[in-house]
């Protein structure tokens, strides 16, 4: 087939195949796959939005609460929604902070409750990254 009407049916097939699943759509295909950051020496969780500040969501509180916890492990998570890829976005822990885009965004929410989940189970930062990225990368 070719011409307009070729050109659309190859794009919808494209399309199609990568809407395969949960982080598989057209959406994760634009995403740019780096490695995980290095947690930076002497980071805190003073930046993460507070309780208050999340409109008082007892589930997103939980999670807010974990990556306050744990700001040294989720300093050094790539967050896979793309965010990773904008200018003053450092890691995980940047989704949390100022004006905190993971009070919306599922994957930044799963990657730090996979992140705490495993910590607190035993495993090492090398490992969780490996979890995160066999989950969402």
């Amino acid at each position: 087939m070719g011409g307009r009407r070729g050109f659309l049916a190859s794009v919808g097939a494209a399309l199609a195949a990568m809407a395969g699943g949960p982080g598989r759509g057209w959406a994760r295909a634009l995403v740019r796959r780096g490695p995980h950051p290095e947690p930076r020496p002497g980071i805190t969780a003073e930046r993460v939005l507070p309780p208050e500040a999340l409109g008082g969501d007892a589930d997103l509180i939980a999670t807010f609460d974990k990556v306050r916890r744990l700001p040294g492990v989720m300093d050094g998570i790539r967050c896979h929604c793309g965010c990773a890829d904008l200018p003053g976005f450092y890691s995980l822990l940047s989704c949390y902070e100022d004006a905190g885009m993971a009070r919306h965004c599922q994957i930044c929410q799963g990657e730090a409750n996979l992140s705490a989940r495993l910590h607190d189970a035993g495993r090492s930062l090398a490992e969780i990254r490996e979890a995160i990225d066999a989950r969402y990368g």
